[in-house]
């Protein structure tokens, strides 16, 4: 049985993806703050191992790798949005929130399972970019900078991982039907959006290629979104 860790998998993209590789069969590790959502999936998904953990808490996250032990895959996905606005109205204790979670943890994840696969001799991580590691959407600094920074996270990982069999890409996925989007819809009624399945299945196919292949970056969003040509 393959063994994944899905790090922000109580909602969104994170859960529609941890269902949809217990449902293919693979032992999927749940980490997310909220124990009793965890708990939910765990239920209905005999191989879902809930790991409440907050990502950017080293120790937290240290245990719950250790309590979910080997595994082939990492989807980095904990992220979010934080406050909307130009960067003079946005406040330094929600930026901090944005970089804390968005990039620091998920530096710690990535810490955890590159350490963990070079001593297995080898494995996959697969990082949560978004659209906006390309192009913002107005009012986004805090996500759209850390975004970008994810790019780079994720070329060094793949670079360094070479010699230990280790593969690293990024998914960058546009407007997909989620409680983020939701909340960003409020803005723009008109948002053109795709099931969240379709990113789910999306890294499901990322994560089933053998280790000597590798899909270094996938961009998956609703046709007519104005991201082609957008800036």
């Amino acid at each position: 049985m393959k063994r994944i860790i899905v790090t922000g998998a109580s909602s969104g993209i994170g859960r529609a993806t941890a269902e949809l590789f217990a449902e293919n069969g693979w032992r999927v590790g749940l980490i997310a703050r909220r124990a009793d959502a965890l708990a939910e999936i765990a239920a209905r998904h005999p191989n879902a191992v809930p790991l409440p953990a907050d990502v950017t808490d080293p120790a937290a996250m240290a245990r719950a790798f250790d309590a979910f032990g080997p595994l082939d895959v990492l989807f980095n996905n904990a992220g979010i949005f934080g406050q909307a606005g130009s960067i003079d109205e946005i406040p330094l204790e929600d930026w901090q929130q944005v970089v804390g979670v968005n990039l620091h943890g998920m530096f710690i994840a990535a810490r955890l399972a590159f350490g963990a696969m070079r001593a297995q001799g080898g494995g996959r991580i697969i990082n949560n970019g978004s659209l906006a590691a390309h192009v913002p959407r107005p009012g986004s600094v805090s996500y759209t900078t850390t975004k970008h920074a994810i790019t780079g996270l994720t070329r060094s990982l793949s670079l360094d991982g070479r010699p230990y069999n280790i593969a690293c890409g990024q998914i960058d996925i546009g407007n997909a039907e989620t409680d983020m989007i939701a909340m960003l819809r409020k803005g723009e009624p008109q948002m053109e959006t795709m099931d969240v399945a379709h990113a789910a299945a999306s890294v499901l196919h990322m994560a089933g290629l053998p280790l000597d292949a590798n899909v270094q970056f996938m961009t998956v969003m609703a046709t007519r979104m104005p991201f082609i040509g957008r800036g």
